[in-house]
């Protein structure tokens, strides 16, 4: 699959992301995305492609977050929505994957903007970009009409405007929902948003791998 949303994230955010691992020298935020090596309970250890193991702690509050499969059928009217999509052939924006968010995540990165690792793919949290109409786009928002069997056109609402969505029988269409720490055992899959507080890195959000779906 091309696009790994926010696996993201501002799916979260919320979206192209390989296994990596990312600090900003700045503000000291860090991505990880890799399998669980242990969990303590307050102690989760981050193994990345690489070989490297990071210790994030879990705060007691923080809520574990999960993906799980959905279907056309699942997306309602007054959902929230994240779609990464591509403009096909016939001039319609395509969806190649779509998360349904929980109520409690409503307008995280909402907007509509070109994404990806080229100068034409581009992700801006809050503030709708220029769309090139070549340009793999990002959706974030509201759905507020759906369309015929087999494949629904969607329009997805946000604060600058909408777009019209395609979504296939083939899209992976999966639902974002909070789970608990009993998913963070050895071997799991996870996506890890820190930030460095004290010398030691603090999860703000982590996604973890429920029933084979990965974040």
């Amino acid at each position: 699959m091309k696009l790994n949303i926010i696996r993201a994230g501002a799916l979260i955010a919320v979206l192209a992301f390989p296994f990596v691992t990312k600090m900003s020298a700045q503000n000291q935020n860090a991505r990880l995305m890799g399998i669980v090596d242990s969990f303590d309970g307050k102690t989760l250890v981050v193994k990345t492609p690489d070989g490297k193991s990071t210790p994030v702690a879990i705060p007691d509050t923080l809520a574990i977050r999960a993906n799980e499969k959905a279907t056309l059928a699942d997306i309602k009217p007054g959902d929230f929505v994240a779609s990464a999509a591509d403009k096909g052939p016939d001039g319609k924006v395509h969806a190649e994957e779509l998360r349904i968010f929980p109520e409690a995540m409503r307008g995280a990165g909402e907007g509509h903007r070109p994404m990806g690792p080229n100068p034409n793919q581009s992700m801006t949290n809050g503030t709708v970009a220029a769309s090139d109409p070549e340009a793999r786009t990002m959706t974030n928002g509201t759905v507020s009409a759906t369309g015929a069997a087999g494949t629904r056109s969607i329009t997805v609402k946000y604060k600058e405007g909408e777009t019209v969505i395609v979504i296939d029988a083939t899209t992976p269409v999966t639902r974002i929902v909070i789970a608990d720490k009993s998913l963070l055992k050895p071997g799991a899959a996870v996506l890890v948003v820190a930030a460095m507080k004290d010398g030691a890195l603090v999860a703000n959000n982590v996604t973890a791998e429920k029933d084979g779906v990965k974040p």
